[in-house]
């Protein structure tokens, strides 16, 4: 057992559920999903967010990705080897209402696999949380660990795929599997969401398949709309759909994406929200 960085609390890892790391939806008694039918039927029954998120965190469905994200857990990188793991499936962080939706792909195998939340742990949060800061839709500039006191009240953060990929590339397969996880968040938060920020183009056509999204082009009987940086559309909902690039470290060394730039989306985010 490794102590936690924050806590100073020891546990395995991976993290075995209900055994105090901070943020842990789950118990021992959380049901588990072990196929793709099994994450269906627990998705589609669960009454709330807490709920939802407790059964995600323990899905263990898909045996190359369990195998994966807790394989990483046990041999980790030189840099965090005197750390415990999460090793478990990343459910959605933040506001259980609210105005604005972030999609992004995966969690990372040193990131969100280490840490338990969303975007934390690698260089992309620390892009994606510094701006959510400057532009006040949370309420500290950096995110390092699920016990680091980072709050919102108007933002939460998601992903299709709930495990760390290898190479970060989930299979057709699994990311049928997981969908479920997905549009069960948005029925449990959609009445509320006036914007989803699609991070990348697989954010993008990833929020074109939620609930009521397709209505949009059958309606109109025009195409789906393409994803570009700065790019909105309105989805079935009434909601906006804003295009960002994922502020992944190439994207941010290369100039595709700057800091100015996500500052821009932001801005753009809470207007088309309307938050003050």
């Amino acid at each position: 057992m490794l102590v936690h960085p924050n806590t100073g609390v020891a546990f395995e890892s991976p993290v075995p559920p209900g055994s105090g790391w901070p943020g842990d939806p789950a118990t021992p008694l959380t049901a588990t999903a072990t196929d793709a039918a099994q994450v269906r039927a627990l998705a589609g029954s669960a009454g709330s967010v807490p709920e939802l998120d407790a059964r995600v965190s323990v899905c263990r469905a898909c045996p190359r990705l369990v195998t994966w994200r807790e394989d990483v857990a046990v041999t980790k990188r030189r840099a965090f080897a005197d750390q415990p793991y999460w090793g478990r499936p990343v459910p959605g962080w933040g506001s259980q209402r609210p105005r604005i939706f972030i999609v992004g792909l995966a969690p990372a195998a040193h990131g969100a696999n280490r840490t338990g939340r969303m975007f934390t742990g690698d260089r992309s949060g620390d892009q994606l949380y510094a701006a959510l800061y400057r532009a006040g839709l949370v309420n500290q500039p950096i995110s390092v660990d699920a016990a680091d006191g980072l709050r919102t009240e108007q933002v939460r953060i998601s992903a299709p795929v709930k495990c760390a990929p290898p190479a970060n590339v989930p299979t057709p397969v699994e990311r049928d599997t997981c969908w479920p996880w997905l549009e069960s968040e948005w029925r449990l938060v959609s009445e509320h969401v006036r914007v989803v920020v699609a991070l990348g183009g697989f954010g993008w056509q990833i929020a074109l398949r939620l609930p009521g999204a397709p209505e949009v082009q059958a309606i109109r009987g025009t195409p789906k709309p393409r994803f570009g940086h700065g790019v909105v559309a309105t989805l079935a909902s009434g909601a906006r759909l804003l295009g960002c690039y994922h502020p992944s470290q190439q994207n941010m060394f290369t100039g595709r994406l700057t800091p100015a730039m996500l500052d821009d989306i932001f801005i753009k985010a809470k207007e088309l929200a309307g938050i003050r």
